[in-house]
């Protein structure tokens, strides 16, 4: 399983900052001022109506004092802490947060000039009233009138109307995330784009560098922590995906395991297996390449394949477990008779039965591993009764590339017109010189999408195998086949040895 290392950088969060009304502030200053004005001379020259910040107050602009000196000076020490009490409350706020507007600046610092002169009058002309001077919600496009706003990006929101974009509730935290021109939630953004375990459903740590490092299974796209390849978590047998900490595999009894998906289509003992075996054979016969003998096939447990492996003379087995084997020596097999059933989180109650092998021909008989799914058991029989079909057919001293090569072919071939009946079968037999012809084998039909998917992946597998053999030998095949026809590289092959260029 190769790994990927993905450098995840989130998007930068910005800090809102709440802007709230200055109604309380400014009421309590004008309670100072209105006592303050209060012992002026009534004999005004005019009244004039100052709106204060986002509030329509009014007030009298004072007249010029017939006595300068008339202003005691308890008066102005209460007009000093008026200006410095509101001030001060501006202080104490938390960080991020702004109770004045410019224009509160601006007045405390025109009465507080005021308050050394002997004019009381605004050294300013007043502030006239603009409806085009509100500022607008991005969030509603409604005023801003009155109450708590906030600024970001250039624009303003009400408090109400600055929404996650994901969840669509309001963001109140100091921080958040943006993307392009959309806001977020810390929290909905990581959700959105820090990848998850699909193992044990936790994100995804980051390494040493501060990456986030982790596996994808290169067909199923299955993505987990890289510590779960070494932690015991359950791989099924059959598709190579990871239990999942909410699903459920079950253990075959031998050490393997097989997710419920690979679980539905499994075959369990010989009886089973018999239908889908002599259908690969007409298969083969259909091909014009009849295999006359009767040869025994058996579903055999893990361990007595590996019996059978060692007692074995000649046969090449590179694969990381071999799960069929095509037997050309006299044994004793033990074969499963009755499928077992499930008990709890395995299976129980498998019977078996000694079958002693007597050759009768180059091929004695076809072992196959138990409990694999339909497709997957299938795919080694074809590949297995290719073996038979070559001794039996006098192919003598290939090498492991071309004779592992060749019967890999037959082996995705059959997948190939199982998963997509009608799809090009390169199995041509007319002359040396013809190339692939259309056909639709599989006569089977109603297969489950999650069959279907199976089956593709077990032709992946057989494409993408990295061993020189298996591997390196289909794809020369394939080449081989898919250039002259399949009838043409055998008999290149067997007048050779080798495949044809």
């Amino acid at each position: 399983m190769s790994s990927s290392s993905v450098n995840h950088i989130s998007q930068p969060c910005i800090y809102g900052h709440f802007v709230s009304s200055t109604t309380e502030r400014k009421s309590r200053l004008m309670k100072w001022l209105s006592k303050f004005f209060k012992g002026g001379s009534s004999n005004s020259r005019g009244q004039q109506s100052q709106f204060l910040g986002d509030e329509n107050m009014s007030w009298r602009a004072p007249a010029r004092s017939v006595d300068d000196n008339s202003r005691t000076s308890k008066e102005k020490e209460e007009l000093d802490r008026a200006i410095a009490l509101s001030l001060a409350e501006d202080v104490k706020k938390p960080k991020g947060y702004r109770w004045r507007t410019d224009q509160d600046e601006d007045l405390a610092r025109s009465l507080q000039d005021n308050s050394n002169s002997s004019s009381y009058a605004p050294s300013y002309a007043p502030w006239e009233y603009n409806s085009n001077s509100y500022r607008k919600c991005s969030g509603c496009y409604k005023d801003i009138i009155s109450g708590n706003y906030m600024g970001c990006m250039g624009t303003f929101f009400h408090p109400e109307c600055f929404l996650c974009r994901a969840c669509g509730v309001p963001i109140t935290e100091y921080e958040f995330s943006l993307s392009g021109n959309n806001t977020y939630h810390k929290s909905c953004f990581k959700e959105m784009t820090h990848p998850r375990c699909e193992v044990c459903h936790q994100f995804i740590p980051t390494n040493g560098a501060g990456l986030i490092e982790y596996r994808c299974h290169p067909f199923w796209s299955q993505k987990y922590c890289p510590a779960h390849e070494n932690d015991n978590t359950k791989r099924c047998c059959s598709c190579e995906r990871l239990e999942s900490r909410n699903a459920r595999y079950m253990s075959l009894g031998d050490g393997r395991s097989l997710c419920l998906e690979c679980m539905e289509s499994a075959i369990m003992d010989t009886g089973d297996c018999q239908p889908l075996y002599h259908s690969i054979r007409d298969y083969y016969e259909g091909m014009n390449m009849k295999i006359d003998q009767q040869v025994p096939m058996l579903l055999v447990e893990r361990h007595a394949l590996n019996e059978a492996i060692e007692g074995e003379k000649h046969g090449l087995h590179h694969m990381p477990e071999t799960r069929g084997l095509c037997l050309s020596e006299e044994q004793t097999v033990t074969s499963i008779l009755r499928r077992p059933r499930i008990g709890g989180r395995g299976l129980i109650g498998i019977r078996t039965h000694p079958q002693k092998l007597i050759r009768r021909c180059e091929v004695t008989a076809i072992l196959v591993i138990y409990g694999l799914p339909r497709l997957l058991t299938g795919a080694i029989l074809a590949h297995e009764l290719m073996h038979a079909w070559l001794r039996l057919k006098g192919y003598r001293n290939l090498s492991p590339e071309v004779e592992e090569g060749i019967c890999q072919v037959l082996s995705h071939m059959w997948l190939e017109s199982e998963v997509m009946p009608g799809s090009r079968n390169m199995a041509s037999t007319s002359t040396a010189s013809s190339s692939s012809t259309w056909s639709s084998s599989s006569k089977k039909g109603g297969k489950s999408q999650a069959e279907s998917k199976l089956g593709e992946f077990f032709m992946h597998q057989i494409a993408h195998d990295a061993s020189p053999a298996y591997g390196g030998g289909f794809r020369a095949a394939y080449a081989a086949v898919n250039k002259y026809g399949l009838r043409s590289t055998l008999e290149h092959i067997r007048l050779t040895g080798s495949f044809p260029l």
